[in-house]
Order: C-alpha cells, then sequence, then structure tokens
C-alpha cells in the first residue's frame, strides 16, 4: 500500500513492466469518473487486457461470455470466477511472471465492497500455472486496513511511501524544481540567475516530502497572470518556513485561491466571484462523475461564460481539457480534502460545504429530469431495441447534463437530506415516474433504476411513518 504520490509510482512502474512485456493488466480507479469509480468496469477490464497479454485464455474468456450473456451485468465474485480466476486455472504453464497494477483502490466508489475485492484477489496466489503478482496502490483508509488484515498470512506485503528515508525525497524534489524551473527560465529569457539555491533549498523545505506541493506549486508558477518571478515570490512569501507539510500545501491552496480567483477586485466583486466559485467548483469537488464545462454549466443552469471563467483560472489545481468535449477534473484529492475542510480551509469563502452543495445538486437534477416526456427520443413504435437506437439520437434527446440528473438525483438527495424536498419526490414519480424509468432504459442505466426504486421505497415509507 501506497500513501502520497501512489498515482506516480503505480504509472511508472507499469510503464516499465509493459517495455519488459511482463505487464498482464491494470486498472487505475478515479473517483468521479464513471466507468472507472466501481467495480462494475474492473474486472471485465482486466480480462480484456488478460485476454491481449496472454493470448492462450482469450478462448476461456470468450467461451465464457458465450455461456454466460449475462456476465457484465452479475457481481465481482462472478465475474473474477468466470472471466479470469478459472480461465487461468486451466491455462498452460508460463514461465514468466507478470503483474496486475492497481491505482487508487481508496477512490473507488463503495468503501464496503473494498474487502471483497481484496479476497478475490487473494485467490490468484493458489495458481499454479500462472503466476500472477499484483502491485496495488491506496491512501490508508480504514476499511482497506482491514480488508488486508483479514487476508492469510504471507497473501500481501506492504509498502508505505511515507517511510522512504526523507533525504531522499528531498533529492528527487530538488531536482524537480531545478530542471522545471530551469525550462520556465529559458522560456521567459530570463537573465538572472535564477532559480538559485537558496530558492531550491526553500521550496524544498516547504514541500516537506510532499510531491504534490511541488507539483502544484509549480504549475501556479508557470500558469500565473505574472511572471514566473513574481509567481514564485507569492508563493514564498504565503507560508513560513516552521509549517508542517500539510500546513504549506493548503498554504499554496490559499494563496492560488485568494490570487487567482479573487486577485485585486473590490468587496463585493470578490464575493460574488467567492459564491460561483463554490458553487462550481464545490460541485466539481462532490459530483458522482465528471463532465465537460459546457455540459456541467447546463446541469448548475449558469451561463458557460461564468463557468469557463472560473475555471481557467484555476487551471494550477484543475484539470481543464482544451478539448471541450474532455471532462474537467481535480489534479488531486488533496485538493477537495482541503475544500470540505474548514479546519484547513482558512479563508471560509472557499469553504466547500458537502451538505448543501449536494442538495443544490439533489434540485439542479430535478428540475432537469422533470422535464422528461413519454418516447424521449421519438422512436417510431413500441418494442424497439435498445440497440436499433443510434448513439447519437439518445444524445441528442438526452444530453449528458440530463443523463447526470437521472442516474444520480437520489445520490445527491441522500447525501444533502433536505427532508423538506420529500414533497418534490412525491410528486415527481407521480408525474415522471415511467418518463424517468424510460429515460434509464435509453442510458443503460435500467440496473441502477431498479436499486433506486427500492431505496425510494425505503425513504418514503420512513417519511408516512414519522409523519
Amino acid at each position: 500500500m501506497a500513501g502520497t504520490g501512489k498515482s506516480t509510482v503505480s504509472r511508472t512502474i507499469a510503464r516499465e513492466l509493459a517495455e519488459k512485456k511482463r505487464l498482464a493488466a491494470s486498472f487505475f480507479f478515479t473517483r468521479g469518473k464513471k466507468d472507472v469509480s466501481h467495480s462494475g468496469m474492473f474486472f471485465t477490464t482486466i480480462a480484456a487486457q488478460l485476454a491481449i497479454s496472454l493470448p492462450v485464455l482469450r478462448t476461456s474468456i470468450s467461451d465464457a461470455i458465450d455461456n454466460n450473456a449475462h456476465i457484465f451485468q452479475q457481481g465481482p465474485r462472478e465475474q473474477w470466477n468466470q472471466l479470469i480466476l478459472n480461465p487461468l486455472k486451466n491455462a498452460p504453464t508460463q514461465s514468466i511472471q507478470l503483474v496486475v497494477v492497481i491505482d487508487a483502490l481508496d477512490e473507488y466508489d463503495s468503501m464496503q465492497d473494498i474487502q471483497v475485492i481484496l479476497q478475490l484477489l487473494e485467490e490468484a496466489k493458489e495458481l499454479a500455472t500462472v503466476r500472477i503478482k499484483i502491485f496495488l496502490t491506496s491512501r490508508p483508509e480504514i476499511p482497506i486496513f482491514d480488508g488486508f488484515r483479514q487476508l492469510s498470512g504471507g497473501a500481501y506485503q506492504d509498502f508505505i511511501l511515507h517511510n522512504i528515508p526523507l533525504d531522499t525525497v528531498n533529492a528527487d524534489i530538488s531536482t524537480f524544481f531545478l530542471k522545471k524551473l530551469s525550462l520556465l527560465k529559458a522560456k521567459h529569457g530570463l537573465g538572472t540567475p535564477w532559480p538559485d539555491e537558496l530558492i531550491i533549498a526553500q521550496l524544498v523545505e516547504r514541500a516537506a516530502g510532499l510531491f504534490i506541493y511541488a507539483a502544484t506549486t509549480l504549475r501556479f508558477i508557470q500558469d500565473g497572470i505574472d511572471g514566473p518571478e513574481e509567481q514564485l515570490s507569492l508563493v514564498l512569501s504565503a507560508t513560513k518556513s516552521s509549517l508542517s507539510a500539510t500546513e504549506h500545501l493548503d498554504g499554496i491552496y490559499i494563496t492560488l485561491l485568494q490570487y487567482s480567483v479573487l486577485g485585486k477586485r473590490g468587496y463585493q466583486e470578490c464575493e460574488q466571484l467567492a459564491e460561483r466559485f463554490r458553487q462550481v467548483v464545490g460541485s466539481i469537488v462532490v459530483m458522482f462523475n465528471t463532465m465537460p464545462a459546457r455540459d456541467l454549466a447546463q446541469l448548475l443552469q449558469i451561463p458557460f461564460k461564468m463557468v469557463s471563467g472560473t475555471l481557467d483560472s484555476l487551471r494550477s489545481v484543475l484539470n481543464v481539457p482544451e478539448d471541450e468535449s474532455q471532462p474537467v477534473r481535480l489534479f488531486h484529492l488533496s485538493f477537495r480534502d482541503f475544500l470540505q475542510d474548514s479546519r484547513r480551509c482558512s479563508d471560509s469563502r472557499f469553504q466547500v460545504d458537502e451538505r448543501e452543495r449536494h442538495t443544490s445538486l439533489f434540485r439542479k437534477c430535478m428540475k432537469h429530469i422533470s422535464q422528461l416526456q413519454e418516447n424521449i427520443c421519438n422512436l417510431w413504435g413500441p418494442g424497439v431495441l435498445i440497440t436499433e437506437i443510434p448513439d447519437d439520437t439518445v444524445q441528442k434527446s438526452i444530453p449528458r447534463h440530463v443523463q447526470y440528473a437521472c442516474r444520480y438525483w437520489l445520490d445527491h438527495w441522500r447525501l444533502g437530506n433536505p427532508v423538506e424536498d420529500i414533497k418534490t419526490i412525491r410528486q415527481f414519480l407521480e408525474q415522471h415516474l415511467l418518463h424517468w424509468l424510460e429515460g434509464l432504459s435509453l442510458i443503460g442505466e435500467v440496473s441502477n433504476g431498479a436499486h433506486m426504486i427500492i431505496a425510494l421505497e425505503e425513504i418514503l415509507s420512513v417519511s408516512c411513518n414519522t409523519h
């Protein structure tokens, strides 16, 4: 298990294993990105990659799919047994040891299922014909620790990145700063002896072993409105050398937010910009799936110009693709943690109230799905198969922000828990239940819809009993 910097490590290892032809498969969990934040795509993706890296498995995996057409909708245990474990057991003996790389298990969206996944992966150690090792990274969440404790003795070895000698980490961070800042110096034609050894030493001291501090600081220096020298001065003046690593990171976050979002504007305009920040970035922080900026603007029902303006000022902490069809993401989960923790985010203007954001998103979702109507895609007759409907027809009739609303409105209600909106939910179900179910069917989310209906039945029955 690994802590800060785990994704960088796992990607490097996966790349090196691929070059040596020893990478069997890899999966990188990413919270907020639908296909890689839950187990539904995990084992099927691993199986597909195994069929490529070990061609002798292709027939077995293909037969498993042919014999069970519903395997892609079944649970982790069935997928593991039929698509991975059994084909590996029946494979001819292999001389080379292969590695499966699994990154950021802590970003899997259901902590309750993590222990099941770990128990299934443990079964790989009993394979006789194919030698498989699993390299897994995660932040030290309690359910993950508990999951490893339940494994049999000798099933795993752990390694904590924070246990690497600080001198070794500092040397790497120093090299990083020196190389990247030297490139900036050449790009901007700076003639001064910049960066000098003292500057590098100060930056390394503030990083205190956290590579995320170094990466965030560099993006702030190179992406700011002013030149790199002025941006660096802001960084060095923002925090004291006696602070802890986390406090230094919080300091750089506060500095870039105050500088990039608010600047030197007047009080009233700063309040408006801060409110827009909480609305736009706060939504990104708590959403269950990422989406492009234009779709986010439609979901939030605010002008795209406001959304894009907010995001463009935060490229130091947000991945805002030039391709507008690509989703906006956080560079690092530490920024989300910082915004949601009032003890860390010392400027209340940027604090994200999780319940408030979920409640707001629930109400936005309700507005969108309450506009659904019968025969959303104007189909030519009853009994039309989903596979017969062109994808662009579905996308045009049910845009991405409406698809998000169909899938996640109940999740936002649960986490926001605005009990005063129970009446709104009842009215929606009375008027639009079938329209909503039709929408879920068209976007391939019927199974999730069934779970949502079961949850709704419980919620509404409890509500009746308490009133």
